[in-house]
C-alpha cells in the first residue's frame, strides 16, 4: 500500500506581533547551529489542524523565538524574535498509522519538513517547521523539525507543553528566554570546571574526513530502532547493579548494555571514547523554563573486557560528580576567548568522532513526551526522525504507548545487518525471557528489533 503524502493545505502560523527582542546566542547554541533536529508524535485519533495551528499562535506568543529568525552581526549569531512564522503542512497518505510510523526515521518518509541548518543560519528560513500527516485509518502523524542553535530537546518540550496547553485551554507554562547565554553563564558557573573544553579544533585533514563522512552517511549507514521491555530494563538494573555494588538507572545500564552488544557483534575490542550529554539546568541551579542549549556532557572510556556493569557504575559515579568533574562550560568560554569566535564554525564537538568510534549517547526519556495532549488525545509513538545518519549516534526515549525504552542508533550499514540479524537480536535481548509479555510495539512496528 502506497503512503507518499499528498499535500492538502499550507499556511503560516505567526503569534501576531513581533516583540522585536534579539537574542544572543551563546557558544553551545553557536556550536549546534548547523543542525536541525527532527522528531515525530503520531497518535491513533485524528487532530483538527486548525485547532492546532490556532494553539502553536498561542504558544508562540510566550516562546516567539521559534517563530524567528537567525543573523549574524559582526560575527554572532543572534535570534531575532520578529514573528516571521512556522510553516505549517497538512499532508494525507493511503497507508496506516503503523505503516506510517514504521518509515518514521527513513530519509524518504516525508513526515517532517527537515530545516535547512546552514541556510537559516545565514537567515531568512524558518526556525520550525510542523507537518501533519493523515493516514488512511484516522491516524495523524506530527512531524516538527527545529533548528538547534535555538534550543535543546529541554527548549522543544517546553514549546510542546506550551502549546499542549493552548490547544487544551490551560494555563500556559513559563518559559524564560535568554538575552545573553554566555553573559548567563558566566555569572553562574564556578570558577574553575573540568578545565577541558568540549570542543576541538580539527586539522584542515580531519576537516575534510568529517565533511565527506556528514557525505556519505545517507548511503554507508542505516538507522535501527531497538525496542527494550520495562522486565528486561529491570533485569539489567539488578545485574549491573549487583556487579557494580551500587544502584543504577534505567539509562545507565541500558547505555551500557547496548555498547557493550554492538562493540561485541562488531568485533571491537579496542577501548574508545562514550560521550552522554548532560541537560545542565538543574546542576546550575538554573530554572527549567530557560530556552536554549543549556548542555555539558560526560566523556568516559570504554573498555570492553571490563563489562557492561563496570560502564553502568562509572556512567552512573559520572553523573552524580558531573558538576566537579565533568562540566566544562566555563572551559569552553576559556575556549572561545582564546581561538576567537571568527574559527567557531571550523570547530566540531568531541562527541563527533566517527573515525575513532566514539559512540554518543542521548538520553531523551523523562521529558514527559507521552505526556503531551492535543484534543484530549496523547501520542502512542515518540521518534527521532529523518535526522543525520551520521554513525555511532543514539537517542533512546520512552518505547510505543510510553512502555519500556526505543533506542534508536546510527550504525555503518555492515554492522547494522548484522544486529539485525537472529545473532543481533538475541544478544541485544539477552535479558528477556520467552515467558515475558511481548513488548507493547511487536504487533504495530514490524521494523522495531
Amino acid at each position: 500500500m502506497s503512503i507518499w503524502p499528498q499535500l492538502r493545505r499550507s499556511r503560516t502560523v505567526r503569534a501576531g506581533h513581533a516583540t522585536g527582542r534579539v537574542l544572543r546566542c551563546g557558544l553551545m547554541d553557536t556550536m549546534l547551529a548547523d543542525l536541525a533536529v527532527s522528531v515525530v508524535l503520531c497518535f491513533e485519533h485524528p487532530l483538527d489542524d486548525d485547532r492546532l495551528a490556532a494553539g502553536l499562535a498561542r504558544a508562540l506568543e510566550r516562546v516567539p523565538v521559534f517563530a524567528g529568525r537567525l543573523r549574524t552581526v559582526e560575527g554572532v549569531l543572534e535570534a531575532v524574535c520578529d514573528d516571521t512564522g512556522v510553516p505549517f503542512e497538512v499532508y494525507t497518505v493511503e497507508g496506516t498509522l503503523a505503516e506510517a510510523m514504521g518509515r518514521a526515521t527513513a530519509a524518504g518518509a516525508e513526515l517532517v519538513a527537515p530545516l535547512d541548518a546552514p541556510a537559516a543560519r545565514d537567515g531568512g528560513v524558518p526556525l520550525l517547521t510542523v507537518r501533519l500527516t493523515r493516514t488512511a485509518d484516522g491516524g495523524t502523524v506530527l512531524g516538527c523539525s527545529w533548528h538547534h542553535a535555538i534550543g535543546d530537546l529541554h527548549s522543544f518540550m517546553l514549546l510542546l507543553r506550551t502549546w499542549s496547553a493552548a490547544v487544551e485551554g490551560e494555563p500556559l507554562p513559563k518559559a524564560e528566554l535568554v538575552d545573553d547565554q554566555d553573559e548567563l553563564l558566566a555569572e553562574v558557573l564556578p570558577d574553575e570546571d573540568c578545565g577541558r573544553p568540549g570542543f576541538r579544533l580539527p586539522s584542515a585533514a580531519e576537516a575534510e574526513l568529517l565533511a565527506r563522512e556528514v557525505a556519505v552517511g545517507p548511503r554507508a549507514n542505516r538507522i535501527v530502532q531497538i525496542a527494550f521491555t520495562d522486565a528486561e530494563l529491570a533485569r539489567m538494573r539488578e545485574e549491573f547493579g549487583l556487579a557494580a555494588g551500587r544502584r543504577l538507572s534505567s539509562g545507565d545500564v541500558l547505555c551500557a548494555h547496548l555498547l557493550s552488544t554492538l562493540r561485541e557483534l562488531d568485533g571491537d575490542d579496542a577501548e574508545r571514547m562514550l560521550t552522554v550529554p548532560v541537560n545542565a539546568r538543574r546542576w546550575l541551579g538554573l530554572s527549567p523554563a530557560l530556552l536554549g542549549n543549556l548542555l555539558s556532557e560526560v566523556h568516559l572510556p570504554h573498555r570492553p573486557e571490563e563489562g557492561p556493569a563496570v560502564l553502568a557504575g562509572a556512567l552512573r559515579t559520572a553523573v552524580e560528580e558531573f558538576p566537579t568533574v565533568h562540566l566544562n562550560l566555563r572551559a569552553n568560554l576559556w575556549f572561545l576567548a582564546t581561538l576567537g569566535r571568527s574559527r567557531l564554525r571550523d570547530c566540531v564537538p568531541l562527541g563527533f568522532d566517527p573515525a575513532a568510534r566514539r559512540f554518543s549517547f542521548s538520553n531523551w526519556s523523562g521529558f514527559g513526551a507521552y505526556a503531551v495532549s492535543f484534543q484530549g488525545k496523547r501520542p502512542v509513538l515518540f521518534s527521532p526522525a529523518a535526522n543525520y545518519p551520521i554513525p555511532w549516534v543514539c537517542w533512546t526515549v520512552e518505547g510505543f504507548r510510553g512502555e519500556g525504552r526505543l533506542a534508536t542508533v546510527v550504525l555503518p550499514a555492515r554492522l547494522a545487518a548484522r544486529v539485525r540479524g537472529a545473532e543481533g537480536r538475541a544478544a541485544l535481548h539477552r535479558f528477556r525471557r520467552a515467558g515475558d509479555r511481548p513488548p507493547a510495539s511487536a504487533g504495530v512496528l514490524p521494523k522495531v528489533l
